[in-house]
């Protein structure tokens, strides 16, 4: 083995001592009421069964729990069993009102009998503590060992339960189907569910399956995603848990066979949750002018605790280190690469190093991006074939692609033509903004290529399976209830607040708009594209700028009179987002603005909700008001005058508040159609070819 090249052997070293101590520094908040367990039920030293209560037919198997009776020398049907963990687990607190999070993942399988009808079915719970006894299995088969046939449909007292079932028989009244998932609340009627229809790969297929299920305290939104094989079935709710259930609350499963039979088995199953039960910060005097409201603190469901980050991204810096060490071990490829003519030395600078580590110490998370070779990205995407094009735009095409080392999706963003002097300044301003980020409301930033002197420029980015946002709301991908709507508006804020105030830049996006909007699996919102994206230093307010604009209908009015890019312009487009995600229709220019801000002078800004979406809640009157709280926010946010509009971080922390008295500036009745803002004939054509309802509502 070649010796290390020792200047950059000292390079590598001084980075990683220079991350030990930026590690070291990290504040790691107080937690006062956490739980987290993870046992895998196939290996008897991950889990101690003197956690675990068993009720019922319930029991210890060799390499699982059996919820039901599996003897088959015996009578299986009406049987009722239950697991539940033993602890007490802490849902909210009743001196402050705040709620948990919690996040909950377990595999599991139902096996049906060889020519038996199926049923009923299981579901994973949260109810009294202590649990509560067992119901009478006789005919209990409809109530998933949840409920007695008393209490099944308006729970009350030591009765209430929040449940989410996974249910293999259709019982008329009760049921829509006989493979689904639903989540109940005080009844086993289900408030929402999703049909788990897809043949081979459904409730009955025999094949093992893998649930998710997380609580946001923020949003007050129940997600639950089925995934079996590739195919995920997911269900969300808004619920306030402090009006549903006790604050102290027994998790755990619950199954039930009647004259149908099967067998339900847990297989593993993990758990995490945190309660902040620290006293609420004392008072601020009020302030004379507009309110300087400080980041409101996030903790998301499935994020790691703070040790946990701190123990991750010290082994991920020394992987890198040891990754750096070995690449500059190999004969030719140690010498550094002399200037490459025509590329400006920013750029090479930004992107001759191997590998990246990116930090983000605010939400503990760690990732490394690394520089490909073009044969790699070539092999990845089937030469660019066209079947793997997911979408193409003025300067570059996105293509999906299959990493092989290591095993990864990705989205390959490949910039056009024969490299121009634009499309150069778009690729290093890109990976300049993204490079120095990491935040799970931001695609995550892989890799490079930059083989500028065959003009090919790519960035690796995550693979973000939901698609944008725009193809949720005006295309042909799936229609996306207001739970996911709201959830999708705070993560696209808490990316803005992060980008604008946390990272060690200020960075504005510069094209905040639902194409650049993806959603994963669990539909949460991550922002892409900065190919418009400018570092500015914290105290700047401002920045000129010669780069293209953005897109109309999104685009601040003060940076078409001025070309200065500020914060103020990424609120605006996130303001007519908001907008957007609400009325269900596009910008038009400037027409949905205008309507929306008429209808505010008439006290009639609720006329703007889609109406689909009301129609469709099971919580009308607190949903409306999270609503109409929304277009306020997105007024604000669009306020002619851009002093008056909030920082990102004003606006999460009242789109976060129970608060009922809601006020923004005074917005004057008649504002002028901002320069520029004209629909482009493209948006006129989207316009005429929407819905006759989206036409009736531009033309009141």
């Amino acid at each position: 083995m070649a010796a290390l090249n020792p200047p950059h052997f000292t390079r590598v070293f001084i980075r990683y001592f220079c991350l030990y101590h930026l590690l070291l520094s990290l504040h790691l908040p107080p937690r006062a009421s956490s739980l987290s367990f993870n046992s895998n039920f196939s290996l008897p030293r991950s889990y101690n069964p003197q956690d675990f209560i068993l009720q019922g037919d319930a029991y210890f198997d060799s390499q699982m729990i059996e919820l039901t009776k599996n003897d088959q020398s015996q009578k299986i049907h009406d049987s009722v069993g239950r697991v539940v963990y033993a602890q007490p687990v802490p849902l909210w607190d009743v001196a402050t009102g705040k709620l948990a999070t919690f996040n909950t993942t377990f595999s599991f399988q139902i096996k049906p009998e060889d020519g038996a009808v199926t049923g009923d079915g299981m579901a994973f719970f949260l109810g009294h503590y202590p649990p509560t006894s067992i119901p009478n299995p006789i005919e209990n088969g409809r109530n998933l060992g949840l409920f007695t046939n008393n209490s099944n449909t308006n729970a009350t007292g030591n009765d209430r339960i929040l449940a989410v079932e996974l249910d293999t028989f259709l019982n008329t009244g009760i049921d829509t189907s006989n493979s689904h998932i639903g989540i109940d609340v005080n009844s086993i009627i289900s408030r929402v569910y999703t049909n788990v229809m897809v043949p081979g790969k459904n409730l009955t297929s025999g094949l093992p399956m893998t649930c998710q299920v997380s609580y946001d305290n923020n949003t007050q939104i129940l997600t639950a995603t089925l995934k079996i094989g590739d195919v995920a079935y997911p269900a969300d709710t808004s619920a306030d848990l402090r009006q549903l259930l006790p604050s102290v609350v027994a998790i755990g499963f619950s199954a039930a066979t009647g004259a149908a039979v099967e067998l339900h088995r847990i297989l593993s199953w993990s758990f995490e949750s945190s309660l902040d039960m620290s006293p609420p910060p004392e008072p601020q005097p009020p302030a004379a002018t507009k309110p300087n409201l400080p980041p409101a603190s996030r903790r998301h469901p499935g994020q790691p605790s703070s040790y946990t980050g701190y123990c991750l991204v010290l082994l991920v810096s020394g992987l890198v280190v040891v990754f750096c060490c070995c690449r500059h071990t190999r004969n030719n490829d140690l010498d550094e690469a002399p200037p490459r003519a025509g590329v400006p030395m920013q750029m090479q600078m930004q992107t001759q190093d191997v590998v990246l580590l990116l930090v983000d110490p605010v939400n503990n998370l760690a990732s490394i991006a690394r520089s490909f070779q073009y044969d790699e990205l070539v092999e990845a995407t089937n030469n660019f074939a066209e079947d793997t094009m997911l979408g193409r735009g003025g300067s570059a095409s996105v293509y999906r692609g299959r990493l092989t080392n290591p095993d990864k999706l990705v989205a390959i963003k490949r910039f056009n033509g024969q490299a121009s002097d634009a499309e150069k300044g778009l690729f290093q301003a890109e990976i300049k903004a993204i490079s120095g980020l990491r935040h799970r409301n931001l695609v995550e930033l892989v890799g490079w290529c930059n083989d500028v002197g065959n003009n090919h420029l790519l960035l690796v980015y995550e693979l973000v399976s939901q698609g944008s946002l725009d193809e949720h709301l005006h295309g042909d991908k799936s229609w996306l209830s207001w739970p996911k709507r709201y959830r999708i508006i705070l993560d696209t804020g808490c990316a803005l607040e992060y980008i604008h105030k946390q990272c060690n830049d200020c960075v504005l996006h510069g094209d905040i708009k639902p194409c650049n909007i993806l959603l994963d699996e669990r539909y949460q919102a991550k922002i892409t594209d900065f190919g418009l994206a400018r570092l500015i230093d914290h105290e700047t307010q401002q920045k000129t700028t010669q780069c293209p604009a953005g897109t109309p209908g999104y685009i601040d009015p003060e940076f078409l009179e001025t070309g200065k890019r500020s914060r103020e312009s990424d609120v605006y487009s996130f303001g007519i987002v908001l907008l957007e995600i609400v009325s269900g229709r596009r910008p038009a220019g400037s027409r949905l603005l205008t309507e929306v801000r008429n209808r505010h002078s008439r006290n009639a800004i609720v006329e703007a909700i889609n109406p689909r979406l009301l129609a469709e809640s099971t919580s009308r009157d607190h949903d409306e008001r999270k609503m109409e709280r929304v277009l306020l926010i997105g007024l604000w946010c669009t306020h002619p005058d851009p002093t008056k509009r909030p920082l990102i971080a004003e606006a999460m922390k009242t789109l976060e508040s129970d608060d009922e008295n809601l006020e923004i500036p005074a917005l004057p009745h008649h504002v002028a159609e901002p320069l520029g803002h004209s629909a482009s004939s493209s948006e006129n054509s989207s316009v005429h070819a929407s819905t006759a309802h989206d036409q009736d509502f531009l033309a009141r």
